[in-house]
């Protein structure tokens, strides 16, 4: 399987300017984790960087972009470790073993930052499809899919595993539910066994 791009990298910048950048995501990122994305205001982010306020308006522009780049900042990490860690996330694996390696980083990624990601998936509704990580999801499934199920729609699977991860679903699961993340992830195993097993696997209808 070809080597896939990580998506959404910064360009290139100088020195100060990157570690600027990642003073002021670290600083928005306690802030998020401590009061919530909607108490998040750019003078008290720098403050919490020890930056200048006019640094980040430079940098970022507005509110809603820093709170996108806290998400992008930890994205990026999440790709390169799936394209190109150690396995069974990354290659080296059997593509079952990181299909099901993905599926479990990718809900503890969600769990990491849902309410961020359920902001950025509902603004406009189908903003999760459109988004480059979505695409790259499924690019990424899509390839090992086929490896295991080179009979099946493996472009329709790839929607069908990443469906369970929609932030809403994911959200309501854990907090109206009372869903642990561990019972997510064994559901996902389960959905994801069914969808590897190859043909003459399934169980066999008993005779009526």
């Amino acid at each position: 399987m070809r080597e896939l791009p990580v998506v959404g990298r910064p360009p290139a910048e100088r020195a100060d300017a990157a570690h600027n950048r990642r003073r002021i995501l670290r600083a928005a990122a306690e802030v998020i984790a401590t009061r919530g994305p909607e108490a998040v205001t750019m003078d008290e982010v720098a403050r919490a960087a020890g930056v200048g306020v006019g640094t980040v308006y430079r940098r970022f522009g507005d509110r809603a972009r820093l709170v996108y780049a806290v998400i992008d900042d930890r994205e990026r990490d999440f790709q390169a470790a799936f394209i190109q860690g150690p396995p069974p996330l990354g290659p080296g694996a059997a593509p079952a073993e990181r299909v099901r390696a993905f599926l479990h980083a990718l809900a503890d990624r969600t769990e990491a930052q849902a309410d961020l990601l359920l902001m950025a998936e509902s603004d406009p509704p189908e903003a999760r499809f459109r988004d480059g990580s979505y695409r790259l999801y499924h690019r990424h499934l899509t390839l090992l899919l086929r490896e295991v199920r080179p009979d099946a729609d493996a472009a329709y699977l790839a929607d069908a595993l990443l469906a369970p991860l929609a932030a809403n679903l994911f959200l309501h699961q854990r907090r109206a539910r009372g869903m642990p993340l561990d019972r997510i992830k064994a559901g996902l195993d389960t959905l994801a066994g069914a969808l590897v097993a190859p043909p003459d696997a399934a169980p066999q209808e008993r005779p009526g």
